[in-house]
């Protein structure tokens, strides 16, 4: 108080009308920056049990190798649907990239008959070539991302033009801020037939990924991409170093330069798949530099990106050391568990929008 005192009769007014304004500024701040969230599964195998004459999808029929029947299916949607509820807590992901999913059948009863059916979600799916009948697919929240446009990028491989696989996802769309983003989901060539052998599908698809983002680049100033999937290569592979030229976050990122949110996580031994003991990240999260720029309205950082690796997930790994995945099937053997990979999602921050958490309807 002696100090005050010592001050001006201008000055103590100043302090006063400062401390007066300052927790309503506060409060304001918390306000404008709304979390978003955005997640990427692969959730193994999610079939229907309906026979589709155009792919290989025997395995997955009731009379099939696997077994696979109605209780089971639905038993898988109903696990599919509490994982993304359960990421989401209170407020379920605006925006959810799936892999391995067969159909659409099997994507409107995931939203109309899972956990998620009080949120309202849409989705984008096209049925793709690949022999086994597994595509990607999007969900996402009418009220949280106003979709432009869809459309899905083929691969064909000029050496092995017999040899069929997923397409590419590419979605258009608005977010609350007013921004847009342009999403990629993707699920690049498995590693079945060995790491090597298969290494040049992953390159071509990778390089496919890489001429989409070069036109998005050319054609909008500063673009939002987010590239998401299960890349089935780690983040310091030749397909996601060289070929997309993903480089570890920056403080000082470059718009157009692509950064991978999930190097970092792998360099620290985490992972949303585990191979022969090892945790990996083969699924990731690639982002434009625009959206780490944390001037602009709508971004996100390095450590916004996490796996989610809840216990229920889980299961103990009896070959190696700790846990693993909990997955549906071991081999042929059902293991009624959740997926072979664990979710990877990243939030990012909007510093406006409007505020739209009520229950939506779903229009599908």
């Amino acid at each position: 108080m002696k100090f005050l005192f010592k001050m001006t009769k201008k000055e103590v007014v100043f302090i006063i009308i400062l401390l007066f304004f300052l927790p309503e500024t506060a409060t304001m701040q918390n306000y404008e920056r709304e979390r978003y969230r955005i997640v990427s599964y692969n959730v193994e195998n999610y079939f229907d049990v309906v026979n589709d004459s155009a792919t290989i999808d025997e395995e997955f029929l009731p009379d099939g190798a696997r077994r696979w029947n109605f209780s089971r299916y639905k038993t898988k949607q109903m696990r599919i649907g509490k994982v993304l509820a359960a990421i989401g807590g209170w407020n379920a992901p605006q925006i959810v990239g799936l892999c391995e999913v067969e159909s659409r059948k099997s994507l409107v009863d995931l939203i109309r008959y899972s956990g998620l059916k009080s949120f309202g979600y849409q989705f984008v799916h096209y049925d793709s070539p690949d022999a086994r009948g597994v595509d990607v697919a999007l969900l996402y929240r009418p009220r949280q991302f106003k979709l432009i446009n869809s459309k899905p990028v083929h691969i064909h491989f000029p050496n092995a033009p017999e040899i069929r696989t997923r397409d590419l996802l590419l979605v258009t769309g608005n977010v609350p801020s007013g921004d847009t983003l342009h999403i990629i989901v993707c699920h690049l060539p498995s590693r079945l037939e060995g790491e090597l052998e298969s290494e040049n599908r992953r390159i071509f698809v990778a390089q496919t990924i890489r001429n989409q983002v070069d036109s998005l680049i050319d054609t909008y100033k500063k673009p939002n991409i987010i590239i998401m999937g299960d890349f089935n290569d780690y983040p310091d592979n030749k397909s996601i170093t060289q070929v997309l030229k993903a480089e570890s976050p920056s403080a000082t990122p470059q718009s157009n330069k692509l950064y991978n949110l999930a190097l970092p996580l792998h360099r620290a031994g985490k992972g949303t798949y585990k191979h022969s003991g090892q945790w990996g990240m083969l699924d990731q999260f690639i982002v434009s530099g625009n959206l780490l720029n944390t001037e602009n309205d709508f971004y996100t950082q390095q450590a916004d990106a996490n796996v989610f690796d809840e216990k229920f997930l889980l299961e103990k790994d009896a070959a190696g050391l700790g846990t693993k995945p909990f997955r549906t099937y071991n081999g042929f053997a059902y293991n009624n568990g959740y997926s072979d990979h664990l979710p990877l999602f990243v939030d990012f921050w909007m510093k406006s929008r409007n505020t739209e958490n009520e229950t939506e309807s779903n229009d599908d």
